[in-house]
């Protein structure tokens, strides 16, 4: 073993627990260096958080923008603009080294994927950095996802990924930011798509005429967003043939001689079995254990839910406790946590872009608004402020918002569950049913409605974040694409929750190079993490969607060529 804590090359095989985008990049990565992976899953499907997600990968100053023509991107402007956004909280957790080689690596690791054509990257159009304040943020190209992909390639793998129920797979980014987000949730009938509705055997092809190009067949099975972001990857890891994908294999104990992780036990549906090799953690998130949502987001199940797959458990993080690894925890209100709901059938959870719609507001027990209540970002923060925490908190709508947007899978116009929201004719009224003040939450909508109608908020700056206007709002709604007065009785009201969507942020305290770390900060030989297992010290408390992902593809990269004897320099 190196003091790095790197393992010398052989022909044992890594093993790499877990099976999303991180785990079968990783992979990927060793194979094509001439080391073979063995891929473990808990799940008996693949495709983890990423292929629910919305495939987003943030990468500065890179190929794929240059490329397309958008340039003024460069290493020092990202650097400028990260180091911007983490320094307004707990500027400490942030570790430079990592930084500092994420920044560098990042745009190599995206152009080594697309060369040994894991993935076809394109920029998504118009879509802006989540700060648009910030110094160095720039307005479109970082945010780069898969062309698409045609399930068909994936041959019998196909059945094996996981689809997406929370985006609308088959269509593209340039539809979605043309329309809004929520509109590309309903067809020509006002029916929204659900997850029934998006099996692959039945899907119609749409948005296949954005520039995007792949071998179409007979009977089309196009795959875009996270979902197929994961399919490109699985593509190739199937085709190769030091790769072994092993699904129903839950890691439960690593093994170590002398201080050194040599090996794993899985549980599997035919009993306990034991692998030897050095270990590449790559599970997500705690997203699913009770106990570590309370312990690092200090959330109790009434205010928690989640949409990542459920067997995104803390796996990783306690494997790691296991042997000596640290947990490195970045401030609660920094996570990307999104305001949400418990689903309207069934016993999971949902999310979704109604809250940043025009006629909404979230406001706290007391009937006042408190936050930008169309950027999570901002809710998450100023929601969990240690010093002034907002929890109960509220989403408020008028039935303008109703008949317009719908929510969640109650399309516009349409009734809600009976029981799921409340309802009154007055905001008064709605007060009372949801235990808020609403006398109180009357004048605050009044105030609200006001400004609105000018397309302003000048108590708290909704509708000042290009990302926010151009993803999540309306774009035929005017003056603003999120916002509009609150006066069309009835009015409705919802208790939230935060939703976690397998990004935790706190996680296995790692280095830039995807070595697990000790608490005395020394790593731990033959233990590696890739993707949101790690904690993302990296960028500390600054976060863009898409930079769980790019970090997870860049450290795979890494550590994919530490471990096939080829490291990155």
């Amino acid at each position: 073993m190196s003091e790095t804590g790197a393992s010398t090359p052989s022909s044992s095989p890594v093993l790499v627990v877990g099976a999303g985008l991180s785990g079968l990049s990783t992979a990927l990565t060793c194979a094509l260096n001439g080391r073979p992976a063995i891929v473990l899953e808990a799940a008996e499907l693949v495709g983890g958080a990423a292929a629910y997600s919305g495939g987003q990968v943030w990468c500065g100053d890179n190929h794929v923008a240059r490329r397309e023509g958008i340039d003024g991107d460069s290493k020092e402007l990202t650097e400028t603009y990260i180091r911007d956004v983490a320094s307004h909280l707990a500027p400490e957790v942030l570790d430079e080294r990592a930084l500092l080689r994420w920044i560098e690596t990042s745009p190599k690791a995206m152009e080594y994927f697309e060369q040994n054509d894991a993935i076809r990257w394109t920029v998504i159009p118009g879509l802006a950095d989540y700060h648009n304040e910030a110094k160095g943020a720039l307005p479109q190209g970082r945010y780069l996802t898969n062309e698409v992909v045609d399930g068909s390639v994936l041959g019998e793998w196909r059945d094996k990924l996981r689809y997406s129920p929370y985006f609308p797979v088959g269509r593209t980014y340039r539809e979605l930011l043309e329309k809004g987000r929520r509109a590309t949730y309903v067809d020509e009938s006002g029916d929204e798509k659900s997850a029934t509705k998006h099996s692959h055997a039945g899907l119609p092809a749409f948005g296949l005429s954005d520039g995007t190009e792949f071998e179409k067949v007979a009977d089309s099975d196009p795959l875009t967003y996270g979902t197929g972001v994961v399919a490109g990857f699985l593509k190739k890891v199937v085709e190769h043939e030091l790769v072994e994908i092993r699904t129903e294999h839950r890691v439960v104990e690593l093994l170590t001689e002398d201080g050194a992780v040599v090996g794993l036990k899985a549980e599997t549906p035919d009993g306990l079995v034991e692998l030897r090799g050095p270990v590449v953690l790559a599970t997500s998130t705690y997203d699913w254990d009770p106990e570590l949502v309370g312990e690092i987001l200090g959330l109790t199940e009434e205010d928690w839910g989640s949409v990542a797959p459920e067997t995104l458990r803390g796996d990783g993080i306690k494997l790691a406790r296991q042997v000596g690894g640290d947990i490195a925890k970045i401030p609660a209100n920094a996570t990307p946590i999104l305001p949400g709901w418990r689903s309207q059938v069934g016993t999971g959870f949902g999310y979704g872009p109604e809250y940043a719609m025009p006629h909404s507001m979230i406001v706290d027990r007391h009937g006042n608004r408190f936050c930008n209540d169309s950027y999570w970002v901002d809710i998450c923060r100023r929601t969990l402020d240690p010093d002034d925490t907002h929890l109960p908190f509220f989403l408020v709508w008028d039935d303008q918002h109703r008949q317009k947007y719908g929510l969640a899978a109650t399309p516009p116009g349409g009734e809600y569950p009976e029981g799921w929201v409340q309802s009154a004719a007055t905001l008064e009224q709605l007060g009372e049913q949801l235990g808020i003040d609403g006398e109180q939450l009357a004048r605050t909508a009044e105030r609200f409605s006001e400004h609105a109608e000018k397309g302003e908020d000048p108590d708290w700056g909704r509708g000042t974040v290009d990302y926010v206007n151009k993803f999540a709002g309306d774009p035929d709604n005017s003056p603003s694409p999120v916002l509009g007065p609150i006066v069309q009785a009835p009015f409705h009201g919802i208790r939230l929750r935060f939703v976690g969507t397998g990004i935790g942020t706190s996680g296995v305290r790692i280095d830039g190079d995807g070595h697990v770390l000790d608490e005395g900060g020394k790593p731990v030989p033959g233990l590696f993490a890739a993707g949101s297992v790690a904690a993302l010290t990296t960028t500390g408390t600054a976060y863009n969607s898409g930079i769980a992902l790019g970090r997870g593809l860049t450290l795979a990269y890494l550590v994919g060529h530490e471990l096939s004897g080829a490291p990155i320099a």
